[in-house]
This record gives C-alpha cells, structure tokens and sequence, in this order.
C-alpha cells in the first residue's frame, strides 16, 4: 500500500480503522491461540481447565506458616514473625527502652 498516494481524509480514516482492526484480530488470535492449548492439553488426557485450577490450588496450598518470633510479655496474643514491617506493639516496645531480643520466645 502506498501511503503517499492516499489524501489527508484517507490517511485520517484509515487511522481510525487500524486499532479497531487489530482489536478484533488480537481476539481471534486468542481464541485460535486457546483453543490450539486446549487440544494439546486434552492430547496428553487433561483439561486445559482443570491444569490451571490445580496450579492456583497448589500455590495457595504451599503457603507455608511461619513462626512466631517474637511475643509480648503482658499479651501473648500479641505476636510477630520478624517478617514485614514491625507492629506498632513492638515499635512502642522498643521506644521504650526495651530491647527487642527480650520479646524473642
């Protein structure tokens, strides 16, 4: 195509047709894209589904629990792994003159 043979109005609505025009093919490429996953997918006896279901499940599964670090003395309900920012708990611990290794359990 020659662009330089096209006028100014020509130019301006082809501009506008071309996001359109890639919009709807981005869609069907993602739908062929897709349904060329699900086949592959079901080829070697599973469900595109049913993969990316256990893939979410087995990371919130693999979350593991950290341990308590550090305790307050008068509370014990008020805890902090060490990870993270410190509670305000501790921060007022600390200002106090406390040292933080007083509250390790």
């Amino acid at each position: 195509m020659d662009l330089a043979a096209l006028s100014i109005s020509e130019l301006r609505d082809l501009q506008q047709q071309i996001p359109l025009e890639l919009k709807r093919r981005e869609a069907l490429d993602k739908v062929i894209i897709l349904n060329e996953v699900r086949a592959f997918a079901k080829a070697r006896g599973y469900a595109l589904e049913d993969l990316v279901n256990k893939e979410a499940k087995v990371k919130a599964v693999s979350g593991i629990k950290v341990k308590v670090k550090y305790r307050h003395p008068a509370n014990p309900e008020l805890e902090w792994t060490g990870r993270g920012r410190k509670p305000k708990w501790v921060e007022a611990w600390v200002a106090g003159g406390n040292a933080l290794e007083s509250l390790a359990v």
